[in-house]
C-alpha cells in the first residue's frame, strides 16, 4: 500500500516542477529531494517549534523579550540568513535579516516574536511546556502560547528553508525579513524599525511581502484576504483627581450619597461611544471616511457565505447568535465592512472575593477600535478625543498604547496570484474575502513610501490565538487538514511559485 504522505509528496513534486523559469529550471525542477528532506527532518522541525514556544516573550509584561529576540535571531541564522541584525527602537527591538541566494527575484517576510499574555490556570496543558497532545478529530497537536500565532507558521517556514538547503539546493528567491516584538501591543514602534535607511533600501527591492500563517479550516478550505482592518488599542482612565469631582483615594461607599463616582462617570462615557445595543460605533466623525464595500467585494462575500460553514464558525467562537440575529451573509458583510468599538476589559475598585464597600477613586477601560479603509488611526483617535470633550467627558484620559492603519492589496498582485496557484495545485479553490477582520501592521509595507503588495499564506491548521489551549497541528488525523510536514511543503512550493510568477 502506498503511504498517503509519500503519495502526496510525489504528486505535489511533479506538479510543482511545471513551468519554472530558466534560473530554477536548470537546477531545481524536481522538488522530491526537498520533500524527502522534510520527512527526514520532521522531528527536528517539531523540536525547533517547541523550543521557540518554551521561551516566553510577552511585550505587554516585558517578559523574556531580549531572550525571545536573541532566540529568533539564532533560528534565522540557522535557517541560512547570512545577515541578521538586532534593530533598536524606543520599545522592544526588531530584527532585520537578509538571505542572498543570487536569485533574480526577492521576497519580503514579516515575522513577530512576541505573544499574548496567559493565565496558566485556564490551560489544560501548561502554556510554556509546548506539549504534544492527541486532540480528537485533529491528531497530534502542540499546545502552547504562540503555537499558531505566530511561532508555529514561522517555525514551519524556517523548516522549509532547512529542507531546501538540506537537499543541496539554492533558494529560488532571495529573502528580506523584518521582525518585531510588539505586534501583540499594537506595534507602536514598528515604523522606527522598517523606516531605518538600510531596511527601507532592502525592502524597495522586494516583489511583495508575506506573513506565514496556518490558513486551513477544519474542512481543509483556505481563505485569501486582500488586506486587513486597522486597529487602535487604548485606555480610558477616569479619576477623581483628573475630573475634579469624586475622591482622590478610595473612600467608604456610604459616601456615594454625597460624592461623585469616577467609575460611573467612565460607564456613562463608554455608553456614548456606541448604539444602545452596544453594536454600532457612535463616536462623532469616527467612520466618516469608512469606504463602503464595492460590488466586487460584495460578490466575494456572497460566494464566501455559500462556501463557509456558519454552524462550524459559531461552534468555534462559542456563540449562538450574530448581532441583531442577522443572517450568515450579512454577518460576514459586517465582519468585512464595519469599524468597531470594543471593550477588552474594565477595571475599577475592588475585584477580589466578597465585597469591600468602597467608592473607587479610579476606573479604567481598555478598548480596541477596528478601522476599515479609508480610515486612519490618527483621525480615529482625534475623533474619539473630540467626542469625549464635546459630550462632557474631556477629563477622561485617552492613552493610546498602539495601533495602525488598515491595509489593502490588489487581488491581482503577484504574491496573491502565487498563493492561489499553490492552493489550486493542492486541489483547493481558495475562498476570497476583501480583508481580514483582525489586524497586523502591514500598513508600513503597503503604505508610503514602499507601496508593496502584502498577504498571508500557508497550509496547516491551528486555533486558540489569544485564548487558552492555543494549538497547532503537527500530525493530522483529519484527511482534509495538513500537519506540519504538509505546511512545510506548501512554503517550499510557494517560494518556487513566487520565482516563476510574473
Amino acid at each position: 500500500m502506498i503511504d498517503r504522505r509519500s503519495f502526496l509528496q510525489d504528486a505535489t513534486a511533479a506538479t510543482a516542477a511545471l513551468a519554472l523559469p530558466s534560473y530554477v529550471w536548470n537546477q531545481q525542477t524536481d522538488l522530491s529531494p526537498i520533500f524527502a528532506e522534510i520527512t527526514k527532518r520532521h522531528d527536528e522541525a517539531v523540536q525547533r517549534l517547541q523550543e521557540w514556544i518554551r521561551q516566553p516573550s510577552i511585550a505587554a509584561e516585558n517578559r523574556g523579550m531580549n531572550e525571545g529576540c536573541d532566540l529568533t535571531m539564532r533560528m534565522l541564522r540557522d535557517a541560512g540568513f547570512q545577515q541578521v541584525t538586532k534593530v533598536p527602537s524606543d520599545g522592544q527591538p526588531g530584527i532585520f535579516a537578509t538571505l542572498d541566494a543570487g536569485a533574480p527575484k526577492t521576497l519580503g517576510l514579516y515575522f513577530m516574536y512576541d505573544v499574548k499574555q496567559v493565565d496558566p490556570a485556564e490551560w489544560s496543558s501548561p502554556p510554556w511546556d509546548a506539549a504534544l497532545v492527541d486532540k480528537p478529530g485533529l491528531g497530534k497537536v502542540v499546545i502552547g502560547r504562540g503555537a499558531v500565532n505566530q511561532k508555529g507558521p514561522e517555525a514551519t517556514f524556517l523548516a522549509a528553508l532547512h529542507a531546501i538547503r538540506g537537499a543541496n539546493r539554492k533558494l529560488p528567491v532571495n529573502l528580506v525579513l523584518v521582525a518585531e516584538g510588539e505586534e501583540e501591543i499594537g506595534s507602536p514602534h514598528f515604523p522606527q524599525i522598517v523606516r531605518r535607511p538600510e531596511v527601507l533600501a532592502a525592502l524597495k527591492n522586494v516583489a511583495g511581502i508575506f506573513m506565514p500563517s496556518a490558513s486551513q479550516g477544519l474542512d481543509g478550505a483556505v481563505t485569501i484576504t486582500f488586506g486587513a482592518k486597522g486597529v487602535i488599542e487604548l485606555e480610558l482612565v477616569s479619576s477623581g483627581e483628573k475630573w475634579g469631582r469624586g475622591p482622590k483615594q478610595d473612600i467608604h461607599s456610604s459616601n456615594k450619597a454625597r460624592v461623585d463616582s469616577p467609575a460611573w462617570h467612565l460607564v456613562q462615557a463608554l455608553a456614548t461611544l456606541v448604539s444602545a445595543d452596544g453594536n454600532d460605533p457612535a463616536i462623532d466623525g469616527f467612520a466618516d471616511k469608512a469606504r463602503p464595500i464595492s460590488a466586487a467585494e460584495q460578490a466575494m462575500i456572497v460566494d464566501a457565505a455559500a462556501r463557509l460553514d456558519e454552524d462550524a464558525t459559531k461552534r468555534l467562537l462559542g456563540v449562538q447568535h450574530w448581532v441583531r440575529d442577522v443572517k450568515w451573509q450579512e454577518a460576514l458583510e459586517l465582519l468585512m465592512s464595519r469599524p468597531t468599538v470594543n471593550i477588552e476589559g474594565l477595571v475599577g475598585g475592588y475585584t477580589g472575593p466578597g465585597g469591600k464597600t468602597i467608592l473607587p477613586h479610579r476606573a479604567v477601560a481598555k478598548l480596541d477600535l477596528r478601522l476599515v479603509p479609508d480610515m486612519t488611526a490618527a483621525e480615529a483617535l482625534a475623533a474619539l478625543k473630540a467626542h469625549l470633550q464635546k459630550r462632557g467627558f474631556g477629563d477622561i484620559e485617552v492613552n493610546m498604547t498602539g495601533g495602525y492603519d488598515p491595509t489593502t492589496t490588489p487581488p491581482d498582485a503577484m504574491v496573491i496570484r502565487a498563493q492561489e496557484a499553490v492552493y489550486r495545485r493542492w486541489r483547493i479553490e481558495p475562498i476570497r474575502l476583501p480583508r481580514n477582520a483582525g489586524s497586523w501592521p502591514g500598513y508600513v509595507f503597503t503604505g508610503d513610501p514602499l507601496k508593496l503588495a502584502a498577504g498571508h499564506f500557508g497550509m496547516g491548521h491551528g486555533s486558540g490565538a489569544h485564548a487558552p489551549d492555543e494549538y497547532y497541528v503537527i500530525e493530522s488525523s483529519n484527511p482534509k487538514v495538513q500537519g506540519i510536514d504538509g505546511a512545510v511543503r506548501s512554503y517550499v512550493e510557494y517560494l518556487y511559485e513566487v520565482a516563476r510568477t510574473r
